[in-house]
């Protein structure tokens, strides 16, 4: 049931739903451990607040591939492929009934979700991903957001990885 507000300004009423009062929550999503638990914790806030999710993935061509990539292999289709697998995952997991838009975006993840925080209320992310230093308490992406972005910040760390309690 969506609460409606209901404000009396002389003798007319203005009637806003919860829709009116949404706000957006962006979580960064790469198909880590790490980024489905921010994924499955976002999904829970906008359930709980009502706002919108969108899903964000990022990828950056290495400088190595420059020398070319297999042939046919089409990095943003990867990425696309990855982060509708990871949502739909996740989606069931926690048994959501929801959609969430996916946004996939060529360039350093740092500076897209940075970039992405800028139109949003709140940003979703995990503590660390794929990079050479996975298992370190806070790569460098959700460091870089942490200290950057517009808006403010979630970091989600993997159950597995906690270590104190």
């Amino acid at each position: 049931m969506d609460p409606t507000f209901i404000s009396k300004v002389g003798e007319r009423r203005y009637v806003m739903t919860q829709t009116s009062l949404q706000k957006k929550i962006v979580v960064g999503v790469d198909g880590s451990d790490s980024s489905k638990e921010a994924l499955k914790w976002a999904i829970s806030q906008a359930q709980l607040s009502g706002d919108t999710l969108e899903a964000v993935i990022a990828y950056d061509i290495p400088m190595a591939a420059y020398g070319g990539l297999p042939n046919g292999f089409d990095l943003g289709t990867h990425s696309r492929n990855l982060a509708e697998k990871t949502v739909a995952e996740v989606i069931e997991s926690t048994g959501a009934h929801l959609e969430i838009p996916i946004k996939v975006i060529e360039n350093n993840p740092s500076v897209a979700l940075l970039k992405a925080s800028e139109s949003a209320d709140l940003l979703v992310i995990g503590s660390s991903g794929h990079g050479p230093f996975a298992g370190t308490l806070l790569g460098s992406v959700a460091q870089r957001c942490v200290h950057h972005a517009s808006c403010p910040v979630v970091v989600v760390r993997h159950r597995q990885d906690k270590k104190f309690k």
